[in-house]
């Protein structure tokens, strides 16, 4: 969940902010380091002409909401030293979801901040991926990125080992007081209160299916959005959330969403990787499908109705500049539909009701102005 703890982004417009992530990913999943040499998917900074290419990012819609003012990446020219930062991920690279959202925001800043990157994705077992982060920790890198949920006791404990090095993690917004230790956090719940307002819009039989993976994090905030905001436009809509344990396993979505459908759910929705195998069962059953993190358009297109879509960038920016300053950590950002690190695409497929998308477009208007706040 939330916390107060550090400070809070502001950001550029998300058309801006979207635009940073429009190249195409077509690498195949990097393996853990050996721990006798450094690790092999290092991307080369930006002087170098072995830089990877980032997965694809979808365009901002011209009817998203328009994001506040703020700082953006930098346009300046890059510092002289590449600053290295490491990504540890516990899905692919290109999983349309968690994972892909922190490689393209990454990629799409290496020449500006002239970084010298490198991943090891596909990272499920938490104790291989710590030996890992410490692994990278250990060879100087500026930064070690641990995007999960499930990181956040291995990077309590292996950051007052490494005093020199900045640590990032994500999305329980803690820094547990650590002075080289950042974290990061979206408040999903904003993103999910629209569409599930949406959906219950769109739903006949007031029944609705809503799949999570593990209640923690952004995952649980977006169900509870969702959930919040489904029952503000219908308060006799049934909807019993479901969290399957796995982040990965798509074969439990995929049996969550028969159940839902079997039970008179006419609207699904859901969040990760694992998402996909729910979408399958969306597209066949011909349901709306919600989602978060990155859209899966591609796989049903006139199912998924519209997407929480999250740009890190911005964030990452600022966590290397306070580390070029000399402060390696000890603040929480957080990304909303306020400050542009969230917004909600539409899927151009899907014939969405006029009346259902300026429901839309005006609680995205009523949560970025501050006069809607979505529980939390």
């Amino acid at each position: 969940m939330h916390t107060a703890r550090g400070r809070r982004l502001t950001f550029l417009a998300m058309a801006a902010s979207v635009a940073l992530l429009a190249t195409a990913c077509s690498s195949a999943a990097t393996s853990a380091p050996a721990a006798s040499s450094a690790p092999a998917s290092v991307v080369a900074p930006a002087a170098s002409t072995a830089a990877s290419v980032a997965p694809a990012a979808p365009s901002a819609p011209a009817s998203a909401a328009p994001a506040s003012a703020a700082p953006a990446a930098s346009t300046a020219a890059p510092a002289s030293t590449p600053l290295k930062v490491a990504l540890v991920a516990p899905s692919a690279r290109n999983d349309l979801s968690w994972t892909q959202t922190m490689v393209a925001a990454l990629e799409s800043l290496q020449q500006s901040d002239n970084l010298q990157i490198a991943i090891s994705d596909n990272q499920f077992v938490v104790s291989d991926a710590g030996n890992i982060i410490r692994q990278y920790a250990s060879e100087g890198y500026n930064l070690v990125i641990a995007h999960g949920s499930q990181y956040g006791s291995t990077i309590q404990q292996l950051a007052p080992e490494f005093p020199k090095v900045s640590f990032a993690w994500g999305t329980a917004g803690s820094t547990y007081n650590l002075p080289n230790v950042f974290a990061y956090l979206a408040a999903a719940n904003e993103g999910g209160y629209v569409e599930g307002a949406m959906a219950a819009m769109l739903s006949k039989s007031h029944v609705l299916g809503a799949i999570g993976p593990i209640a923690a994090g952004d995952d649980k905030l977006f169900i509870d959005g969702f959930a919040a905001g489904a029952r503000a436009v219908d308060p006799k809509v049934t909807i019993h959330p479901v969290y399957t344990g796995s982040y990965s396993d798509a074969s439990l979505y995929a049996t969550a969403a028969k159940t839902f459908v079997a039970g008179g759910a006419d609207v699904l929705a859901g969040t990760t990787q694992a998402s996909s195998g729910a979408i399958g069962v969306a597209a066949s059953n011909h349901l709306p499908w919600f989602g978060n993190d990155w859209p899966m358009d591609t796989l049903a297109p006139k199912s998924v109705v519209a997407t929480e879509v999250y740009n890190w960038a911005p964030a990452l920016h600022q966590m290397f500049t306070e580390i070029r300053g000399g402060t390696l950590g000890g603040a929480t950002y957080s990304i909303t539909l306020g400050n542009g690190g969230e917004v909600i695409q539409y899927n151009a497929g899907f014939a969405l009701p006029a009346n259902v998308k300026a429901k839309a477009d005006a609680l995205v208007k009523a949560i970025t102005d501050g006069t809607l706040t979505p529980p939390q």
